[in-house]
């Protein structure tokens, strides 16, 4: 049987979430396996795998709100805006009130310009930023949007902040306590970090994956619909439909008015992600049939 299906995985600290992808194709190197949103090193939480055909599905799940706990200390700045790289503490470095941080989390809120850390897997100009840094560059990396649904101060006592985060994807949460520590005057660098939701994939239902074998890996697989679940409206085919799309071929689908659309067998089973083609027909982006 073809595994095809999604692991929510909690990864530990101390390793990259290329490593914990590589966990899992060692139990079965004929199937593709890719992550859907990375981890520094330093965080644990939450990173959900696609497994097989699934990692064709990876992008709709970066797509999924992430919600984080997080911890910065003040009064200090890094290369690479946490505890890893070379710190620098602030001389004369006056704590900040929590009445002012509080001020500043508002202003972080809703849709921000946001400047991606030096040390990042952005890529400029086919490299990654974080090989760029490293070799002593400074990579051009622009602020782009990104949306901050809370910001939540859940402690305070300095150095140490910690916060709760619901944000988009794309969003870095280094960079969020450095631009929060900057808005007061100060300096920030994360000191941990764990990712508690990507979208519906909780921390709570996560798997440690020292608990995988390849004779229990089809048993952990998920729904690949989980990575649709939201993100896409569901339309089951008729059995005509079905039969067009597994042979690549277009189909009309009147009613619907999304121009993409998750697309279910009689079994509830997804059998492709249907894209609208310019003279309203529906195809397959991504086949499964």
């Amino acid at each position: 049987m073809q595994l095809f299906g999604l692991l929510n995985l909690n990864k530990p600290a101390g390793i990259t979430s290329r490593r914990l992808v590589d966990m899992v194709q060692r139990l079965d190197r004929s199937v593709k396996v890719g992550h859907a949103g990375t981890l520094d090193p330093l965080a644990t939480g939450v990173v959900v795998v696609g497994v097989g055909h699934a990692t064709r599905l990876v992008e709709y799940v970066q797509e999924m709100p992430k919600q984080y706990e997080a911890a910065f200390l003040l009064g200090r700045s890094s290369t690479t805006e946490d505890i890893e790289g070379a710190i620098t503490e602030l001389p004369d470095a006056v704590p900040p009130s929590r009445e002012a941080l509080e001020e500043a989390a508002r202003s972080l809120s809703g849709e921000i310009e946001q400047r991606p850390p030096a040390f990042s897997a952005l890529k400029v100009g086919g490299r990654r930023a974080y090989d760029l840094a490293r070799a002593g560059e400074t990579p051009d990396l622009r602020a782009r949007m990104v949306r901050v649904d809370e910001l939540a101060i859940t402690h305070y006592e300095y150095p140490e902040l910690r916060v709760n985060v619901k944000c988009s994807g794309g969003t870095y949460i280094r960079s969020l306590g450095r631009d929060l520590a900057e808005l007061v005057g100060s300096a920030g660098v994360m000191s941990a970090l764990v990712r508690t939701a990507v979208g519906d994939f909780k921390l709570a239902d996560s798997l440690d994956p020292e608990i995988l074998t390849r004779y229990n890996l089809a048993e952990h697989l998920l729904d690949p619909r989980l990575a649709v679940r939201g993100i896409m409206e569901e339309l089951a085919l008729s059995a005509e439909d079905q039969r067009r799309v597994a042979h690549g071929l277009s189909i009309t689908l009147p009613e619907v008015q999304p121009d993409r659309v998750a697309a279910l067998d009689d079994a509830a089973r997804l059998v492709a992600v249907l894209e609208r083609r310019p003279d309203g027909t529906f195809k397959a982006a991504k086949n499964f049939a």
